[in-house]
């Protein structure tokens, strides 16, 4: 299917989609870093560097199969501030059905964070499944996936929201049986660039084990380096945390540094490069990514892992078959 991709970023969900069969047409995102990205790896079609409430999509109607994004999700993560349709990114929602309207695709498809189904205890989903809909035109299927049941070696939970016309059946992607781990991601992975810890935290990290955190340091030591997060509720386990080898990475997030997301290499006290962030996200080694290191990780931290993209791409291709 010939499709166009807002919010695009790295071009993780694109990348995959075009794996899949599918073929880009146009691909968006509101950041030149993002956009240079793209302009590298992907070739033969558009790249707008616009902001997506400015677009107008009108011209590309009877021209594309599947419209689709990673819309930003901030407006729904336990992170933020739960916002929801409320927040500023959160009305991107109505901009993406305003783009629908325009360009009358067959199907599209939204890539968001599974908080996104609970927020308002489930009146924000059920309000954004109406509002999708179109007045009836798309039947909305919906699936929160881990991304390590399909082929990528991190534990990522990601919700996708799936719109066809209603007399074309859509099934999700089943999970494949083998789930890799971080170390056969990172097998052969090329030198590359990476953030470093500073003296203190290396002298920190060295005393967490293989698949440890925080709670395998020494009390005091857990108190000094916690502050007033030791006090608080919740798990915290993202604090100090050493990666395994023999399991899938936790979560990659915008930096693999930062005090309560750190994903330290489970052999060596060091952040993961850059390259290796880039195959737990299942990127292939050849795909380059434009900006300084720390634009870098954030441009893989907040992608679609490719091959997670890629089998829901093949669904969608099965779609287009039967159409």
């Amino acid at each position: 299917m010939r499709f166009i991709e807002v919010c695009a970023g790295a071009g993780g969900l694109s990348h995959g989609l075009s794996l899949a069969g599918h073929r880009a047409v146009l691909l968006n995102d509101n950041c030149k870093t993002c956009c240079e990205t793209l302009r590298r790896n992907h070739h033969g079609c558009d790249v707008l560097c616009e902001d997506m409430m400015k677009l107008d999509l009108t011209e590309y109607r009877g021209r594309i199969d599947l419209l689709c994004g990673g819309i930003p999700c901030q407006s729904w993560s336990t992170a933020g501030k739960l916002l929801g349709l409320e927040d500023a990114r959160g009305k991107l929602m109505y901009k993406f059905k305003e783009l629908l309207q325009q360009c009358e695709p067959k199907c599209f498809m939204i890539e968001n964070v599974k908080g996104m189904l609970h927020h308002d205890k489930g009146a924000s989903f059920e309000k954004i499944k109406d509002l999708l809909a179109c007045d009836g035109k798309y039947t909305i299927h919906h699936k929160i996936l881990n991304a390590n049941d399909y082929g990528v070696a991190q534990k990522r939970e990601r919700l996708f929201i799936v719109g066809v016309s209603k007399e074309c059946p859509f099934e999700f992607p089943s999970p494949l049986t083998h789930k890799p781990t971080l170390g056969e991601a990172l097998e052969g992975v090329p030198d590359s660039p990476g953030q470093a810890y500073s003296v203190e935290k290396k002298k920190i990290l060295d005393m967490v084990p293989e698949g440890g955190c925080w709670i395998d340091l020494p009390e005091q030591v857990q108190r000094d380096y916690m502050g007033k997060s030791f006090f608080s509720g919740g798990g915290k386990r993202g604090y100090a945390k050493r990666l395994s080898m023999k399991q899938p990475s936790v979560t990659l997030t915008c930096s693999p540094a930062q005090k309560q997301t750190e994903r330290c290499h489970p052999k060596e006290t060091r952040p993961l490069t850059t390259r290796e962030y880039a195959r737990v996200q299942s990127f292939p080694d050849e795909y380059e990514f434009a900006g300084s290191v720390n634009a870098i990780y954030k441009q893989i931290g907040n992608a679609v892992p490719v091959m997670l993209a890629y089998h829901v791409g093949k669904s969608l291709k099965s779609l287009d078959d039967m159409q």
